[in-house]
């Protein structure tokens, strides 16, 4: 995990440091946003931005829009000021840091974008069977492609390959191609030259440079498009690229690891997959199973994301009853890990007391109008009905609109969101709407 930290002068984000560093990260500091940004630019990327509360948060997330820069900013400040805590999640912070800093909540926000223990939970022999071929390939230099349903834990094991290389100890890059515009995905990837388009009023670096040293993860290759695949071949095959507006190439030293959860054979004989890209990247396949088919992992990944958010929520983590356990062993799980994860964030609000009971495990199609609860108890006495609608439509607004993405990040059916959606409409409700709509 990489912090870039902005201290104002702040003695006690010192103490904030050292905790992170204790936990894993690799924390450094500069003076100003503007130092922030340069050093964001300059392609010395980070995994989390710690910002103080009084500084222009809601801006400086804008500008980091503006430029395309893809960071999760931290709020910090001292404890008793609640109105910078609320304006700084307002502004687009997703988490606020108290200070003094406690160890265990530092700990909770880290982990918050990393994964336990070297980043995976497979203790059951159809995940043992991956990660062991993982240790085999991880110390070369090869180019792997990790292929897995939406959801199963492709980029976690991407890290796992990254922290188990000789390549540890430089950056892990991960790029979504199919979250960025197609017009834009070349300067991510590649960077660009002030002035090499309307809109590029300074030089960026890409994500390849931001990687070299390091791993860059190619997320979801599948959603490239076919004329920018040339390019990144020719990238892979040479070890340099060109910045857009570029006038000579620039040397890289990576590794290039890529996901997918479709069938690039399939791609390639419909014409959406350069061929020899797929053998570029192919040198090894790693194929994480779906969720229903390690069923052992299913408690233990269960455990870790009820202290995972047990420790996010200030709340006590409550242990997980029989009952509990085969329902969940029951389920066929068709958003993976990441639905068992959002499923355990649910399953924490609705504990009462030590014991998690199956009752509290809120499956598709399921419902209940039993308060909710957290640490600060700004949730008490409010129905899930109630939180589900703030969740769901918080979520489709993260989605920008896109039903489909949102059911998968909430664990439930398209249909079941429709359904929801429908009832808020007839209340009244506004909704985000996908790109292409019109309102």
């Amino acid at each position: 995990m990489r912090l870039l930290i902005v201290s104002f002068d702040e003695p006690l984000i010192a103490k904030a440091v050292a905790i992170a560093a204790k936990v894993g990260s690799k924390a450094r500091t500069v003076p100003s946003l503007a130092a922030a940004m340069a050093e964001l630019r300059s392609g010395r990327g980070a995994d989390q931005l710690w910002l103080p509360a009084e500084a222009d948060v809601a801006g400086f997330v804008r500008r980091l829009r503006g430029e395309r820069i893809h960071v999760p900013v931290v709020a910090y400040g001292v404890q008793t000021d609640a109105r910078a805590a609320v304006q700084a999640i307002r502004g687009g912070a997703i988490e606020f840091l108290p200070l003094p800093p406690d160890e265990d909540l530092i700990a909770a926000v880290v982990e918050a974008n990393a994964g336990p223990d070297g980043g995976m939970v497979g203790s059951d022999p159809a995940m043992q069977a991956t990660l062991a071929l993982a240790r085999r390939v991880a110390p070369s230099d090869a180019s792997v492609l990790i292929d897995g349903e939406s959801g199963v834990g492709k980029e976690v094991l991407a890290r796992f390959v990254h922290d188990q290389s000789k390549r540890a100890g430089g950056p892990f890059v991960s790029l979504n191609c199919a979250a960025i515009p197609e017009n834009l995905l070349e300067s991510e990837l590649f960077g660009h030259e002030k002035g090499a388009f309307t809109g590029a009023a300074t030089r960026r670096i890409g994500k390849f440079e931001e990687a070299n040293g390091g791993t860059l993860l190619l997320d979801e290759i599948s959603e490239m498009d076919p004329r920018l695949q040339a390019k990144l071949l020719r990238a892979l095959q040479e070890r340099e690229i060109d910045r857009v507006g570029g006038t000579k190439p620039v040397p890289i030293d990576i590794r290039v690891l890529a996901t997918t959860n479709r069938d690039l054979e399939a791609a390639v004989k419909a014409g959406t997959f350069r061929e020899d890209l797929m053998f570029r990247l192919n040198v090894l396949t790693l194929t994480v199973p779906p969720l229903r088919a390690r069923q052992g992992d299913i408690e233990p990944l269960a455990t870790f994301f009820l202290a995972k958010f047990a420790k996010l929520n200030g709340l006590p983590r409550p242990k997980l009853s029989v009952a509990a356990v085969r329902k969940m062993q029951a389920y066929g799980w068709p958003g993976n890990v990441r639905e068992l994860e959002n499923c355990m964030h649910r399953a924490l609000l609705m504990a009462d007391g030590a014991l998690l009971d199956g009752d509290a495990i809120l499956l598709p199609e399921l419902s209940t109008t039993a308060p909710v609860r957290t640490g600060d108890g700004g949730l008490v006495g409010r129905t899930v009905a109630d939180v589900e609608r703030e969740l769901i439509l918080s979520t489709l607004d993260h989605t920008r609109g896109n039903r489909t993405h949102a059911a998968t990040v909430l664990g439930i059916s398209i249909r079941t969101l429709r359904n929801r959606l429908s009832e808020y409409t007839a209340n009244g409700a506004s909704l985000p709407l996908a790109a292409g709509e019109r309102g």
